[in-house]
């Protein structure tokens, strides 16, 4: 796995949902869509935004909001399917074993846990799998072990 850095912590519920409604409205500055606001959107969506079914429109959020920003969304850059649906899957089952109440830190446990490492999806893909074209523009599934899901 990669070397230990220290995530970005959030002081604030709002500045976690500032993130997410810019870039809802492809309003957020390019600089500031970190892994820790990847996260942390991908967090505020699952538990406050019923309304946006994540499975079915994150691709397009996330596809937009690149272009809105002159990214484009190519064989090599913008969107990558595979670790943002591996990052989904382990979001929801930190909402599902987290104690935490208030966004933020919900947030900043999410950061500190396992599945707010960069690397944590290399614990279910190879490297070549996971960082393939075909990962990048769909869902493949893992090469080392199945996404976790919640408990029922």
């Amino acid at each position: 796995m990669t070397a230990d850095y220290s995530p970005r912590l959030f002081t604030r519920d709002s500045d976690i949902r500032a993130l997410g409604e810019g870039l809802l409205a492809c309003s957020l500055p390019r600089a500031a869509w970190t892994h820790e606001a990847h996260l942390a959107v991908c967090l505020w969506l699952l538990s406050e935004r019923p309304d946006i079914h994540i499975d079915a429109e994150i691709a397009g959020i996330i596809r937009r909001f690149n272009e809105s920003v002159g990214g484009v969304n190519d064989d090599h850059n913008g969107y990558h399917d595979s670790v943002t649906r591996a990052y989904v899957a382990g979001v929801r089952l930190f909402l599902s074993t987290t104690r935490e109440a208030g966004l933020a830190a919900r947030v900043n446990a999410l950061l500190l846990s396992d599945m707010g490492r960069r690397d944590w999806p290399l614990r279910f893909y190879s490297r070549d799998r996971l960082f393939s074209v075909a990962a990048r523009r769909g869902f493949i599934e893992p090469d080392l072990a199945p996404l976790p899901k919640p408990a029922d």
